[in-house]
């Protein structure tokens, strides 16, 4: 007879071989788990690598010198109008674009107003304001090439316009410095001169408006599911409304804030307030369920003690429950918040997709966002705007980088260990 394996034996050969493959299962799991934050970080990699690599030419910009004498021009211009609120229209009425363009073609030969771009005279005119002085006499200007030219500068190029380009190079009259046009205007027809700023300055009015819609609005409602609300079928609807709200696709709130906003309420189309509600509806269920898992979190111990001592119902919540809350609900805000960043979907449905030549003045000024901007640039024909497309990805990526840095930030600072 036989004698019957004991299970319990850890030296038996059953027992090894089973303690071996739980082992080898572990290490599987672990090359899996490392397979998978290698292969989720080559991807990251792969997307900065081409985004900057694409991008990085976008925020320089190359140059040419041309010398302007004025007094040699048959230019008039009274200098104490220079300080006045039409001072660009004097200055164009007394035809400096042509005056740059003839200065253009003695600089750099037959066709050298082709070569700059149409509007480098604007740069001459912003140099005449701030300096008057420059008006008696001759000055070199730096001024931006033709988007051509640059991308010849840059890529190189054949014919005609790529032995012009080596020209002015061999005489040093080309020079590559910062876009910072990139960075201070608003879109433009010529990259020369089209800017972040305008989709950028929008981004901010747009996601501010909608912090401050539904930051409150969403802690405030969770507070009160989480601490006041009586557990019965209409609060379970509610709960469930909230969570399917949260899975709404977003172009659903732009014919929302349409209907809404704008064919009922009339609030100004295509501007920083409207596209604030409409981001607010959007990320307000969001809001709702981070600050509800937040406020789970604290220890009913807390609320226990608070009470024990004398605190009343609306004190525990407001002194004790919620700061201890607060750095979960924060993070859960921001990360909200940089989904509304990127959103374009329910702006399109509200007109922000128009092109806009101004930098936004208010809430209520016509303006547009900044992967809106993206798009838009995306579609142009002129290859100068591939660079600056790129280096808006870049610009984009940047912020919203720094808003989840910033939760992180949040929860690590003030995160509590029970």
């Amino acid at each position: 007879m036989n004698k019957p394996t004991n299970p319990t034996d850890w030296k038996g050969a059953a027992m090894q071989k089973r303690i071996a493959g739980r082992y080898a299962a572990e290490r599987r799991f672990k090359f899996i788990g490392l397979g998978a934050v290698l292969l989720s970080g080559a991807f990251l990699a792969f997307l900065l690598f081409v985004m900057v690599g694409n991008g990085a030419r976008g925020f320089t910009y190359t140059n040419v010198a041309v010398p302007i004498d004025f007094k040699a021009m048959p230019l008039t211009i009274d200098k104490a109008r220079l300080g006045d609120a039409d001072a660009d229209q004097v200055i164009a009425s007394a035809g400096l674009a042509d005056i740059v363009a003839f200065a253009a073609d003695e600089a750099l030969g037959d066709g050298g107003s082709e070569l700059i771009s149409e509007n480098a005279w604007k740069e001459v005119r912003s140099a005449i304001k701030d300096d008057p002085e420059l008006l008696d006499g001759k000055t070199v200007f730096e001024l931006p090439t033709a988007s051509a030219v640059d991308m010849a500068a840059k890529d190189g190029a054949a014919g005609a316009l790529g032995a012009q380009v080596d020209a002015l190079e061999r005489d040093g009259k080309l020079s590559t410095g910062i876009h910072w046009p990139f960075f201070k205007n608003a879109d433009a027809t010529d990259p020369a001169v089209a800017g972040i700023w305008g989709a950028l300055k929008g981004s901010l009015l747009t996601i501010f408006i909608a912090f401050l819609i539904a930051f409150p609005t969403g802690v405030l409602a969770a507070l009160y599911l989480e601490e006041y609300a009586a557990k019965n079928r209409w609060t379970d609807l509610i709960e469930v409304s909230i969570n399917n709200l949260a899975a709404v696709p977003s172009i659903i709130f732009g014919l929302l804030a349409l209907a809404v906003f704008i064919n009922w309420f009339g609030i100004c189309q295509a501007s920083p307030l409207v596209g604030g509600l409409t981001l607010a509806l959007m990320t307000m269920p969001v809001i709702v369920i981070a600050s509800r898992n937040a406020i789970k979190s604290v220890p009913p111990s807390i609320r226990d003690a608070a009470l024990g001592v004398g605190a009343s119902p609306v004190q525990v919540v407001f002194h004790h429950v919620l700061p201890l809350a607060l750095p979960g609900i924060l993070t859960g805000t921001i990360i909200g918040m940089a989904r509304a960043l990127g959103e374009t979907a329910p702006l399109l449905l509200i007109g922000m997709r128009a092109f806009i030549g101004d930098v936004p003045g208010g809430i209520c000024s016509p303006s547009t966002v900044l992967p809106m901007q993206i798009f838009l640039w995306s579609d142009e024909v002129d290859r100068g705007f591939v660079e600056k497309t790129s280096a808006a990805i870049i610009v984009l990526l940047v912020v919203l980088l720094s808003m989840n840095a910033f939760a992180i930030y949040l929860r690590n600072k003030f995160e509590q260990r029970w």
